[in-house]
């Protein structure tokens, strides 16, 4: 139980530093001349770049299981480690998918929490009053970008682990057995990938209008 508490007692500074480390980098680059409504569409844009990226590498990643399933013959070892290694860099690029994501949904809420304490330092009820409807535009939008790249995160997850099944699989099976058996589950992850890569499109596409609306383009 000591121990329990003397662990406890290190751990805590760390986790309360965390959110603040986040809320710092913020007013930092704020100083810094970039405002938080310019970061959100930085942040934004990354995310698309990242999500696009991974959209490449799952694509990728199907690709060399299905070579791997219509594999005739030769050094079945090499195939493997050629699909292992497709599969960690998908891993990767997914990793980054979620932290730009936390990262702009980090930068909207204090951009949001900040817009919403200025509005009552107005003077002017009109302009009050247009900020606020502008605000509550910017959330409807920004709500819809979020949703579209949520929605996308979330069919990541059983594509990697079907990926990671079928490593696995053929780690411990490398025989023209394991090899056959792919086919029976191809479709399968090849359906999941391709409902995976639409919402990633409309997440980007979603993504590319905010930025627009955003940079007043449109």
């Amino acid at each position: 139980m000591r121990l329990l508490l003397i662990l406890m007692s290190f751990l805590m500074p760390v986790v309360l530093v965390l959110p603040a480390c986040s809320s710092t980098g913020i007013a930092i680059r704020e100083k810094m001349g970039t405002p938080k409504r310019e970061q959100l569409v930085d942040r934004v844009d990354e995310t698309r770049d990242a999500q696009e990226s991974a959209k490449e590498q799952f694509a990728s990643t199907l690709d060399e299981l299905k070579a791997l399933s219509g594999y005739a013959g030769g050094e079945l070892d090499s195939a493997y480690k050629r699909l292992s290694s497709q599969l960690e860099r998908a891993q990767s690029r997914a990793d980054k998918v979620r932290a730009k994501i936390k990262s702009v949904d980090r930068v909207s809420k204090a951009l949001f929490a900040e817009w919403e304490d200025e509005l009552e330092e107005y003077s002017t009820d009109s302009l009050r009053n247009a900020s606020a409807r502008q605000l509550d535009d910017t959330k409807f939008r920004f709500n819809e970008v979020i949703y579209a790249m949520r929605k996308a995160e979330s069919k990541m997850e059983p594509v990697l682990a079907a990926f990671n099944d079928q490593v696995l699989f053929l780690k411990h099976n490398l025989n023209a057995r394991a090899i056959a058996s792919l086919d029976s589950t191809l479709l399968e992850l090849e359906s999941e990938i391709g409902l995976l890569i639409a919402d990633m499109e409309a997440s980007i596409a979603e993504a590319n209008s905010f930025i627009d609306e955003m940079s007043g383009e449109q």
